[in-house]
């Protein structure tokens, strides 16, 4: 069978006996796209024993985070719902840490309110696994099946190592339903469903400031149908929340939002953003910062767009990630998470050693090596390495790469051409235009999606590497105290 691009094997390459080889990707022909055993046994066998290190591993690091953030949202709702408190006067027993999100993040919160915290627990896994499940099913593209099973298993336990994602689940954080509202849009537009489009980063932001920054992406790319929707959710949402509770609303919107300390420490070295950088060097001026933070806009503005005029839409809001984690004042390292969708791109552009670098060092736990004391040259570098890691994907990520996977197509289609007969002169062909991308880059660990990367010389994604420990903290991206403050319970429903 034909795959997209005129490659057999969409479905899998035929193995040594001539049977369909799930392991193996649309690439060069007798080509393994995957590592390990070629039997389905020996597969199963290599992903259980994957399984069983990554789950050790993540059960015994000291980077348990406790579930504390959930904590928050689920004390502040529990008091607001049964008590009659207000929700930003909620601390968690034994901190100083409260809820910091807008109102309605609480109002969609609201369902925690009459469940009991084990509960909300299990909620909270099932409900990220679910957004993790369609953030990976988008990026995959319209051809995620041909992935096969074995492909699939390996991405989940590799991206179980991921520092980003094992944090956002340890919190109990939103990070990842954010990122799937958003990356839901990306998947509208690039396939041309474009009529409800903007509706998730309308919601996304309105629990979330950071995601308002892809409005200004469509907005770039022309979209201001997208873009009005996306405004349109983002207020009657946050008027939903301010008829729900209108001194909350009211104290957020004049007060909680120009208080950082409330979020926590700009100095802490979970802080992996251009404020945190600043904040580490002493520089704490409001000029400094806006500088960076517009000269960072003009760059994400310039590269943005020219990604969205090549039809490469996940490249583009790969791009707005990074420059919201780069441009946000606090970006903890649970939200990092956003850059997932780059790894997807560098994927599908055929740079596979260069992700499995970035990705190795996002495993590793590195910046946690300067918690106490981020100076000097090495605090500078060292400390702020997955700051680095962000600037350096908005500077160089490849885009427009659909536009150029589509052009061998038409090469291919010119060279078998029929030649011309005496009785038929030949003609000069003109190759059609390419389209827009009808899809999303491939996830982590998937391969398929890089064929014509491979075509061009790119080789076909292989392991990923894992990651290290590091201390952990009473509020780990606020506090230099050790966790031992987990343990205090929140109150009971």
């Amino acid at each position: 069978m034909r795959g997209p691009h005129g490659t057999r094997g969409s479905h899998g390459d035929k193995g040594p006996h001539g049977t369909t080889d799930p392991g193996r990707g649309p690439g060069l022909p007798g080509r393994p796209a995957a590592p390990g055993p070629r039997t389905d046994r020996g597969r199963l066998l290599l992903v259980l024993l994957l399984a069983a290190a990554v789950t050790v591993f993540t059960a015994t690091v000291p980077l348990l985070r406790g579930f504390f953030d959930l904590r928050v949202y689920y004390g502040a709702v529990h008091t607001w719902a049964h008590h009659g408190g207000r929700i930003y006067d909620y601390r968690v027993p034994g901190t100083s840490y409260g809820f910091t999100y807008p109102p309605f993040a609480a109002v969609a919160m609201l369902p925690l309110a009459p469940l009991g915290r084990t509960t909300a627990i299990v909620v909270s896994l099932l409900v990220n696994l679910a957004a993790l499940a369609a953030i990976l099913r988008i990026l995959a593209g319209p051809d995620w099946r041909r992935h096969g099973w074995y492909r699939w298993a390996l991405c989940l336990c590799v991206l179980a190592l991921f520092e980003p994602l094992r944090d956002t689940v340890s919190f109990g954080q939103v990070n990842l339903v954010l990122l799937g509202l958003v990356l839901g849009d990306c998947l509208l537009l690039s396939t041309g469903r474009g009529r409800w489009a903007g509706a998730g980063i309308g919601l996304a932001a309105a629990v979330k400031l950071t995601p308002a920054l892809f409005i200004g992406l469509l907005l770039l790319a022309g979209r201001r149908r997208a873009a009005g929707t996306a405004s349109a959710v983002a207020a009657a949402a946050t008027a939903l929340a301010a008829w729900a509770d209108p001194a909350a609303s009211r104290f957020y919107w004049t007060e909680a939002l120009w208080d950082t300390g409330r979020v926590g420490r700009l100095d802490y070295v979970s802080n992996q953003s251009l404020q945190g950088i600043l904040a580490r060097l002493g520089e704490t001026g409001r000029p400094l910062w806006a500088t960076a933070v517009l000269l960072t806009l003009c760059v994400w503005a310039w590269r943005g767009r020219r990604a969205v005029e090549a039809g490469d839409w996940t490249a583009a809001f790969a791009l707005t990630g990074a420059a919201a984690c780069l441009v946000s004042p606090i970006t903890w390292v649970h939200h990092l998470v956003w850059l997932l969708p780059s790894f997807a791109v560098l994927l599908r552009a055929g740079r596979l050693r260069t992700a499995a670098a970035l990705y190795a060092v996002l495993c590793t736990s590195v910046v946690w090596l300067w918690v106490d004391d981020a100076s000097g040259l090495d605090g500078f570098l060292g400390g702020n390495t997955y700051t680095w890691i962000s600037l350096g994907l908005l500077l160089r990520l490849p885009t427009g790469q659909t536009r150029v996977a589509r052009l061998p197509l038409a090469r291919s289609a010119r060279a078998t051409a029929p030649a011309p007969s005496p009785e038929s002169p030949a003609t000069t062909a003109v190759p059609d235009q390419p389209e827009s991308s009808s899809g999303a880059g491939a996830p982590a660990a998937a391969t398929g999606a890089a064929d014509a990367s491979v075509r061009e010389g790119g080789r076909s994604p292989s392991r990923e590497p894992t990651g290290s420990t590091c201390p952990s903290a009473a509020k780990p991206q606020s506090s230099s105290a050790r966790a031992s403050s987990y343990t205090v319970n929140p109150p009971s429903a």
